[in-house]
């Protein structure tokens, strides 16, 4: 993989191409685009290919945390309290991510806690809107596989906003690092959110890592294909 990604990145990579949730062939995506390649965050069921995403998840948030991006924070102590997955891919997300940061450093993240929300309220029981931790005065990062379009994400910021949470940041797997469809900018659906709400929003992978690794494992012409790809959508600001 290369050599500039940061070694839990360059992990992350190999395993979503080793393990499938990275393919590459001719996928027609949901804007109407055929994209040489697709990325499938609930095929990382298997116990390594979990681990690796993890791992990705608590090293990306651990990193841009102790950094600042989050916001400030007393010394040792984390600038978020929960995180926060928006059903249904976004669940197994939060718990692991969740789980891979009081491994890194269980005395800053060890109180850290997960929630997500319901499709649709549960009317007995403990009934409402979300599963996990409370989320009402509490700083939440919000992690999901991508942005496409950036409804889900915005449905999950007013969620929490209305449950009296702070998102203070977004994180995601991959940031194809497309225009939007039918825009009337080169913005990308990353780039709108930034701009829509103000919040750091990280990626672990772009199309651009991707590419860079793709030159040591890929054929010529799945290389084209990808590289011609993004020269076609890619966005302004990259």
């Amino acid at each position: 993989m290369s050599s500039a990604l940061a070694p839990y990145k360059a992990d992350f990579l190999r395993a979503s191409i080793e393990g499938g949730p990275l393919s590459f062939g001719t996928y027609t995506l949901k804007s109407g685009r055929i994209s040489p390649y697709f990325f499938n965050a609930g095929s990382f069921y298997r116990a390594d290919l979990l681990a690796a995403i993890s791992s990705a998840f608590g090293e990306t948030i651990a990193e841009a945390d102790k950094a600042g991006v989050f916001g400030a924070a007393e010394d040792g102590k984390p600038s978020f309290d929960v995180v926060f997955g928006p059903a249904y891919k976004g669940i197994p997300l939060a718990t692991a991510a969740v789980s891979a940061l009081s491994s890194l450093d269980k005395a800053r993240y060890g109180s850290i806690g997960y929630s997500f929300d319901r499709k649709e309220a549960k009317d007995h029981g403990e009934g409402g809107n979300f599963v996990g931790a409370p989320l009402a005065g509490k700083r939440v990062v919000i992690v999901d596989d991508v942005i496409t379009a950036g409804t889900a994400k915005r449905e999950a910021v007013a969620k929490i906003r209305a449950a009296g949470g702070i998102v203070v940041a977004i994180v995601v797997a991959l940031d194809r690092m497309e225009t939007l469809p039918e825009a009337a900018t080169k913005e990308s659906a990353l780039g709108a959110l930034k701009r829509e709400f103000g919040l750091p929003i990280l990626a672990i992978l772009t199309l651009d890592d991707i590419i860079a690794g793709m030159r040591q494992f890929a054929t010529a012409d799945d290389l084209e294909r990808t590289e011609t790809y993004r020269a076609q959508y890619k966005a302004e600001g990259y």
